[in-house]
């Protein structure tokens, strides 16, 4: 019998912290369990994840956006506007790159997390985003109007959501005016909660561009030096060996796998982390108490820890302000809880199917 070949699918995740790089996890593994090929591409740190986490799978380097964050929250916005030139760069590189992957590569179909570049109107194109509002402060109206241009070249835009109330995104993900090609398809995560005893009292996860993470690292190290109890620290620096360092009721790790992570928050009382779209999906599946800390002058993250702490669920500080004593406020707090809608994998895949070029 002559067996059909599996349609070969690209996912590519923005390489702007690990988030879009983890919340893609149950898109492939969701591909290769419906008789899909993903083939990954991405760059940094987001690309060597993928391949750890993939092994067997083929991967693609793609252009970096080159984005850095500056070194004082103030100054977020006009030094992301300074890198928009390189990003506009990348973007076009990707969308070269794209083209001729689809025919060197018979890529039949496209999964983008959040890179622009990422396109073609020569095979199904979906676009993975959280915000279909880019808050930017009193800029947000023109970079909003400027990202629906972009989502709207997609057949298909795939919102990690409730369409409804409740959900988690809030304003970032929900649109007065409805976006025409946006699918609501729910939460993602790539974790599973389990009934385990707990074994630290606290988990601390960094992630996010630098220099924002090594800046926050080394003021925890600091700060929770005077925590009573056991601290359980990722420091979300993907590198080629896993180390281990304990010290006193300090345990360190410079990264973990998905299947150590997922251990990891089961056995752990709460969590301490930034206050990013992703962590705030894998927090809420798995129903956990948390103390956020937003990357300094990052709009979406600011937003976001302000109305979970609003709605009295999740407690947050400002990273200068940040004293070890404000983790007593976290029991007064609610917690995340799973917000659930079945992902249909089989419906959304069904873009893929079609046969013949658009």
């Amino acid at each position: 019998m002559h067996q059909e070949r599996k349609k070969r699918i690209l996912v590519a995740p923005l390489n702007w912290g690990l988030g879009h790089a983890t919340r893609c996890i149950p898109v492939i593994e969701a591909l290769e369990n419906h008789g899909f090929q993903p083939v990954i591409a991405s760059d940094g740190v987001a690309l060597s994840l993928l391949e750890k986490e993939f092994p067997h799978l083929q991967a693609l380097e793609l252009p970096s956006y080159k984005i850095q964050y500056a070194q004082n929250g103030a100054n977020f916005k006009w030094k992301l506007i300074t890198q928009i030139p390189n990003m506009y760069r990348a973007m076009r590189d990707e969308r070269k790159m794209v083209e001729r992957w689809i025919q060197e590569e018979a890529i039949d179909g496209i999964i983008s997390d959040n890179r622009l570049g990422v396109f073609s109107s020569k095979v199904p194109s979906v676009f993975i985003t959280h915000q279909l509002n880019v808050l930017t402060g009193n800029t947000s109206w023109i970079t909003t109007k400027i990202h629906h241009q972009f989502i709207r070249k997609y057949r298909e835009c795939w919102v990690p959501d409730i369409a409804g109330s409740p959900n988690l995104s809030g304003k970032l993900g929900h649109t007065e005016t409805p976006v025409t090609n946006v699918k609501y398809i729910g939460p993602l995560s790539r974790l599973h909660k389990k009934t385990v005893e707990p074994l630290y009292d606290l988990m601390v996860i960094l992630s996010g561009p630098e220099p924002q993470r090594t800046l926050l690292e080394e003021k925890l190290k600091l700060e929770l030096n005077c925590f009573e109890g056991k601290i359980l620290f990722v420091r979300g620096v993907i590198e080629e060996e896993q180390t281990i360092s304990r010290r006193l009721n300090f345990t360190c790790y410079n990264f973990m796998n998905t299947e150590e992570l997922e251990t990891a928050f089961n056995q752990s009382k709460m969590v301490l982390s930034r206050s990013g779209y992703t962590t705030i999906m894998d927090l809420a599946h798995l129903g956990k108490k948390a103390f956020f800390i937003p990357t300094p002058g990052q709009y979406e993250q600011e937003y976001l820890a302000k109305k979970l702490k609003k709605k009295g669920l999740v407690p947050y500080a400002k990273q200068d302000e940040f004293k070890v004593g404000d983790l007593n406020q976290v029991d007064l707090y609610k917690g995340l809880k799973n917000i659930t809608q079945e992902i249909t994998w089989r419906q959304l895949f069904c873009l893929f199917e079609r046969k013949g070029k658009l």
